[in-house]
């Protein structure tokens, strides 16, 4: 399998190289059901599941009988926390010990990854030479206006915490290290801008999960 040449650029939008790629990560035939299965993992490991209503022993109040047991031609009634009273309690509501997590097994995740990355690689990766930038917003909206990424969802990849601080601003930007990108990240963002160390680094990583 022939492996990939993807072009590099500077920080201004100029091209100044390119780096090849293994086609084994980044030219695979794109597995819709394995992303799909990462995604919804992706989602439901998220939830934190804090949603929880009271029983009927945890409303406060109702300790006094409502009304006398005979006489009034109304069902009996010993509390007004009862679940059929408003204001009682809930009788199968969420308890707040839900567990939503699911799992996906390795290869399937790395396939997934895989695909993910080769439906970026097509159009929408941007590799760059490197970042350098120090701190500053201004230096992230200019690095975005040289790939017309301004108005677009775009995940950077990059551990720089200089770069960290100036896309903190920037709302359609997501900061992803190289250890902890994840399918939702990657169809989630139009672009994905890298440098040509990090995707090298993402290769290693992917190479030994075939």
């Amino acid at each position: 399998m022939a492996d990939l040449k993807v072009k590099v650029y500077s920080q201004d939008g100029s091209e100044v190289g390119s780096v090849t790629l293994s086609k084994e990560v980044f030219g695979v035939e794109a597995h819709n059901q394995v992303m799909f299965d990462a995604v919804l993992t992706s989602q439901a490991n998220a939830r934190q599941a804090t949603a929880k209503t009271k029983k009927r022993f945890e409303v406060s109040g109702g300790g006094k009988k409502p009304f006398r047991q005979k006489g009034t031609g109304r069902a009996r009634a010993g509390s007004t926390r009862s679940p059929i009273w408003v204001g009682g309690g809930t009788v199968f509501g969420p308890t707040g010990e839900q567990n939503f997590k699911i799992k996906q097994n390795k290869k399937a995740h790395t396939l997934a990854l895989k695909s993910a990355l080769s439906l970026k690689t097509k159009k929408d990766l941007v590799v760059l030479d490197e970042f350098k930038v120090s701190g500053k917003t201004k230096e992230v909206v200019k690095l975005l206006s040289a790939f017309k990424a301004e108005n677009v969802k775009t995940l950077i990849v990059s551990e720089d915490p200089l770069l960290l601080q100036g896309a903190n601003n920037v709302s359609n930007v997501t900061l992803r290290c190289v250890g902890n990108i994840s399918v939702y990240d990657l169809l989630n963002n139009e672009k994905v801008i890298v440098s040509k160390e990090d995707i090298k680094r993402i290769e290693a990583s992917l190479n030994g999960n075939k």
